[in-house]
Parts: C-alpha cells; structure tokens; sequence
C-alpha cells in the first residue's frame, strides 16, 4: 500500500507541473484551494474521590489542508498536515493528564492526509491517506486531531437522490497517534506504537497479530424530506455487520416540524481476535459475535432550536461475545457510533447490552451566534448497572471581522453505574468540562 501510495503521489505530482507548466504555475495555483483551523482545548475530569487524581490537559493545535485545483479532467491531489503542542502543560505526575486529548506526549505531529481523488459528474475516488465519514467508521470529532484513514474509497451516483459508497481501509491513524498503524481500539496499547488513548484496550499484550483493517459497502437514497441508507462493514478478525438507519421529517408549513428516525445494527462472526485470546467483554467469553440493535428517534424541529427524544436497545444474546455487546473497532471508547442514546464520553456500545433513552433540547438565544444545549441520558444495562449523565453546552459564533471563530463550553456530570464504569462509580459524580476555542480560515 505504501508503494502504491507513493507511486501515485509521485505521478501525481508530475502530472501538477506539466499542467501547471500549461497554464502558468500562477493560475494553477489560484485555483486550488487553502483552509485551515486553529484550535484551543482545556479538559478536566473531576472524579471526586480520593482513590483516583483529577486529570486535566491542555493542547494548541492546528491542521492546514491543501486541494489543488483538478489536472486531466478531474484530478486532484489533498494534503492535510496537523499538529497540536501541550504548551509545556503536561503534569508531572501521568496520573493527572487526561490523556484522551493528545496523549502524553508534549507534541504531536502527522501528515494525516496525503491522496490522489479522480470526480467526474458521477463518481469521487481516492487513493491515500484520508477523513472517512461513515456511520461506523469515522473521524471521531471532539478532539483537537481527527482520525484519518489509509486506503481506497468510492462514491458513485449514478441517479439523483442514490449514493453507492464502497471503501478498503488498511491501516488508520488514531487522535493521539503521528502514524498509521494496523490496529483498533481493542489493541493492546501500545501495539505497534499506537497508545491508544480512550479506548478499551481488552486484547493481551502478547497478541500481535496485525488487523487487516476494514471493508464497506454502503448505499443511500434521499428522496424530498425522506432518506435511508444501508451499510455492511467487515473488520478484519473482529465481526461483520449489517446497518440501517432512516429518516423521515413531516412536510408542513407549521411552526413545529415533526420528524422521526430509526435504526437496526446486525452484527456476527468468529470474533477470531477475541476467540484465540480467551479475552471477554462485560465479563462474558461467549461463542462468537452475536448482536442486535435497534432504537427509534423523534422530536420536532422550530425556528431557531429543536427538541428530540431516542430510544436505543442492544439484545442479550446469552451465548455470545460480552452477552451480546456491538464490537466496533474503531468507535468502541470513543462515543463515534451512530447510535442515538449516548452522552458526551458515554454510548450505549461501551456499557454493554441493555436500553437507554436520552432527550435533548438546542436553541440558538441569538440566531447564529449563541446555541445553549441541554441533554439527559440514562442506561440500563446488563453487565454495566444503571448510570445517567447530564450534559450542557454553550456556544458563540461571533460574526463580522470575528467570523469564524467558535468559543464553547462543555460539561457533563455522570453518576451511577457499576464500580469501574468511571473511578468512583456508584459513590461519586464524575464531572468532565471541555473549554474550546476553534478559528477556521
């Protein structure tokens, strides 16, 4: 993969200056394109207890992306470099870094994208490094880094309104990592150099064996105020599954505009990784992967704010891997599945089989500039006891000469649970707070 990487950024980069050679090297690159994002982060976790130190971190960070203007009718080659510094923040006593933000070293830096993408009117290609942004195989947001992706993708429409997606990931690059590695979040940390910071991290450290990575195939139709799409993912040594997600929004000229949501996820497999490692999940070996979810999702939509409420089960299937659980490499940990009940660190995925709801209320006090947000989850779990968490946010987008910048508040405090769900669960209240400041140009 990395020769084929390297031979098609090569050539890529000839083809750039025979074109550019044509054209003027001027205009070529008038017409490619620059942006960029800065971003600030403060976190904290206050556990409340004695047993375990309240951690905090801090990270400056940016990221600049780079799309040249097409050549040949349709190429086009995407650089995306990012970096973020502690600033010399960095406690001395590890125990004390939260380190979900960066990690636990002073400074990371990574080439995170590095493609070559062919589009016509009908398809979009790409070879390389790159974001992916499907429903269980993502770029994890709330961190000051993405997760990026090595591999090959397509999306073809060939009628209006239909998308037929299909990917081959090889090797990814996690948020606190400056490499790609062929690993997931169920990894040993730190397999092949990669920490893997928020993650489960179940696997023992004598397995080695390296991950494959991922195959999808995904197709999508989006007709008026309705829309549905349907995934099946194949991750290597770990499960296959199946997604379903739809959506459908009332058309009315009433102020409130009723809508609802729906999903299943079907997943099963050997679960070769787990199977050759006697390694268990929620305290339960099981025979194979074996789960099934379903959840429902409806609210109402106003001018200038929104109101929902979701529901969410995963099945108990005696028998099987962590008694039913969804096995998710790459968002397990990280609160990136598409399911709807989650919080802002907590999912359904990673507290196991049983049910939740959440409700959740948005309104922007001053349109496009200030969003308050208030939101109540609650699980009900097998194998991870009952815990809820309450979650608020404030934003402000200024505008004018300020536009562009986004200055945000986070905070969610999180009670109940079995012991180990979070240190001090059930005795204490965990309260994580996010300070963020981002400006993109």
């Amino acid at each position: 993969m990395k020769k084929m990487l390297v031979t098609a950024m090569t050539a890529a980069s000839i083809l750039s200056c025979v074109h550019a050679q044509a054209e003027t090297l001027g205009q070529f690159f008038a017409k490619s394109k620059i942006d960029g994002q800065i971003r600030s982060y403060y976190f904290s976790r206050l556990y409340g207890t004695a047993d375990t130190p309240n951690a905090y971190a801090y990270s400056l960070a940016g990221r600049i992306n780079v799309l040249t203007a097409p050549f040949l009718s349709g190429f086009r080659v995407g650089v995306s470099f990012y970096t973020a510094n502690a600033m010399g923040t960095l406690a001395s006593n590890p125990d004390r870094v939260d380190k979900t933000l960066m990690g636990d070293s002073p400074s990371v830096n990574a080439l995170g994208q590095a493609y070559l993408e062919y589009q016509d009117h009908w398809i979009t290609a790409k070879v390389g490094n790159q974001l992916v942004d499907t429903p269980w195989l993502n770029r994890v947001g709330g961190r000051v880094i993405p997760v990026t992706y090595q591999g090959v993708t397509l999306e073809a429409h060939p009628v209006s309104g239909l998308t037929l997606s299909a990917l081959r990931i090889f090797r990814w690059k996690d948020r606190t990592n400056d490499q790609f590695t062929r690993d997931n979040l169920y990894y040993y940390g730190p397999s092949f150099g990669d920490y893997l910071y928020g993650g489960p991290n179940v696997l023992p450290e004598s397995y080695t064996a390296a991950s494959n990575g991922a195959l999808a195939f995904g197709a999508g139709y989006h007709w008026h105020t309705a829309k549905t799409d349907a995934w099946f993912y194949q991750f290597d040594q770990f499960a296959n599954m199946f997604y379903w997600s739809g959506h459908y929004a009332l058309p009315t000229s009433l102020v409130l505009k009723p809508f609802v949501d729906a999903q299943f996820t079907r997943e099963w497999g050997a679960g070769e990784a787990f199977a050759s490692t006697g390694t268990t999940l929620f305290g339960q070996s099981g025979q194979g992967v074996n789960s099934t979810n379903w959840g429902i999702k409806t609210g109402v939509s106003f001018p200038h704010g929104s109101l929902w409420w979701a529901y969410d089960a995963t099945e108990l299937h005696a028998h099987a891997l962590g008694g039913g659980a969804i096995i998710s490499p790459y968002t397990v940990g990280y609160t990136a599945d598409p399911l709807y009940v989650d919080s802002m660190i907590q999912g359904l995925v990673g507290v196991g089989p049983g049910h939740g709801w959440r409700v959740r209320a948005a309104y922007w006090v001053l349109p496009k500039e200030v969003q308050l947000t208030a939101g109540y989850s609650q699980f009900t779990t097998y194998f991870s006891g009952n815990s809820n968490w309450t979650h608020f946010n404030v934003s402000y987008f200024p505008q004018g000469m300020f536009k562009g910048l986004c200055l945000r508040d986070q905070v969610e405090v999180g009670n109940g649970g079995v012991q180990g769900l979070f240190p001090g669960s059930p005795q204490h209240s965990f309260v994580y707070n996010r300070v963020m400041f981002t400006y993109k140009f």
